[in-house]
């Protein structure tokens, strides 16, 4: 058991949750409960989440996508209603991190997703918080090959624009909506680039640069940086923790 104050402050600075500038607040956005035995861990806030924390008898829920985002309405209605509704009266807080969760070196998004992947680390790219990585494969892979690596690693066949390259030895990635970093890798000597998301211009981009891009999922490449971090709090502090997936195939 923690008490609530004490999981956030530990959380913001593990996560150096002051450091982004960020779409949406960082760190605790519902009071609930002060003392937490039982942490739920999630993607995204959605209702779905919500009442499968209720039933999991929670007394915080942690996620990456929380709520309260630059530019959406501020009125507390409809489906904003229900969701607060139901944590309020459940009593359970809500926890959440965006770019500190995709950022960290260890725990973050995508330093998880290369441990899923079986990537060696290179580096970081793209400038600012420097959220994206590059790596080199244990063993270069054909295309085919490697495609199928990514299915069966997170169980779901991604998008695949054909590049150039026949073998895929170097790989950049950045878990999410983060397509536009394919524009990032002209000097990494990478042969594939891996997000969640894709755009119109992702397909020329990929033709006219030579680099296979691949869109693995925004929820798919976003699942392991949350359960890896309810997963060390609860080594910390002794509570009992569980990640709850939603899937989304999106």
């Amino acid at each position: 058991m923690v008490q609530l104050n004490e999981l956030v402050s530990y959380c913001d600075g593990l996560l150096e949750a002051s450091k982004f500038n960020d779409y949406a607040p960082n760190g605790l956005q519902v009071e609930g409960r002060k003392e937490i035995s039982k942490l739920v861990t999630g993607v995204t806030a959605s209702q779905a989440l919500i009442d499968a924390a209720i039933a999991a008898k929670a007394d915080a829920l942690l996620v990456h996508h929380g709520f309260f985002w630059k530019g959406e309405s501020p009125v507390v209605t409809g489906m904003k209603r229900r969701r607060l509704g139901a944590l309020i009266e459940n009593d359970i807080s809500l926890i959440a991190y965006h770019l500190p969760l995709d950022a960290h070196p260890t725990l973050g998004n995508n330093a998880q997703l290369a441990r899923v992947l079986g990537f060696n680390v290179l580096g970081r790219f793209g400038g600012g918080d420097d959220l994206a990585m590059f790596g080199d494969l244990v063993e270069a892979m054909s295309v085919a090959e490697f495609n199928h690596h990514i299915s069966e690693a997170l169980g779901r066949v991604p998008m695949h624009l054909a590049g150039s390259s026949e073998k895929i030895s170097r790989v950049g990635w950045c878990t999410g909506a983060a397509q536009g970093y394919i524009n990032a890798v002209d000097e990494l000597n990478v042969q594939a680039f891996i997000s969640g998301e894709v755009s119109e211009q992702t397909t020329h981009i990929a033709r006219e640069s030579g680099i296979h891009y691949f869109a693995a999922g925004h929820h798919a490449t976003e699942r392991y940086g949350v359960q890896a971090l309810g997963a060390e709090l609860s080594r910390r502090f002794g509570f009992d923790h569980e990640f709850i997936d939603i899937d989304n195939p999106v």
